[in-house]
């Protein structure tokens, strides 16, 4: 099997404001993000013409997109063959959550971990996540 995970696709933390949150870490951090949160743009190690993304945002409390975890954050992370890893890892005893999804900009599946946090899990096509960036919400990796 190839990598399993290539790199952080997202980090994803719930707050009583979202609104608030973001402006304190634009103010104090430099975090840019808008409705959907910010992105992170970077190049890959084995191709430095390749850009990479990952994904910055701050999910209302009372959200159902990190259920059934109770947890307060959720990570999001980069793999290369989404169907082939659920596989492996349902027979390796994870839980897997739900069903894999597939959208114009990458495949998505979910697991928990041993502590009770949701993982997310997405093989990225970074061509159709590109032109779907909102550049005012950038924020550039040197």
């Amino acid at each position: 099997m190839k990598k399993r995970v290539t790199g952080i696709g997202g980090v994803f933390l719930k707050a009583e404001d979202p609104k608030a949150t973001n402006e304190w870490y634009d103010k104090h951090l430099g975090i840019k993000s808008g409705q959907w949160g910010g992105t992170f743009i970077w190049r890959h190690a084995e191709d430095k013409e390749k850009r990479g993304y990952t994904a910055w945002s701050i999910f209302k409390n009372d959200t159902t997109y990190t259920n059934p975890s109770k947890k307060d954050a959720m990570i999001n992370y980069r793999v290369e063959d989404l169907e082939a890893l659920l596989k492996v890892l349902k027979e390796e005893g994870v839980e897997v959550v739900g069903e894999m999804e597939s959208f114009e900009y990458g495949k998505f599946g979910w697991i928990m971990d041993p502590n009770g946090y949701k993982i997310e899990l997405w093989e990225p096509f970074d061509g159709p996540y590109e032109e779907m960036l909102n550049e005012d919400d950038v924020n550039r990796m040197s």
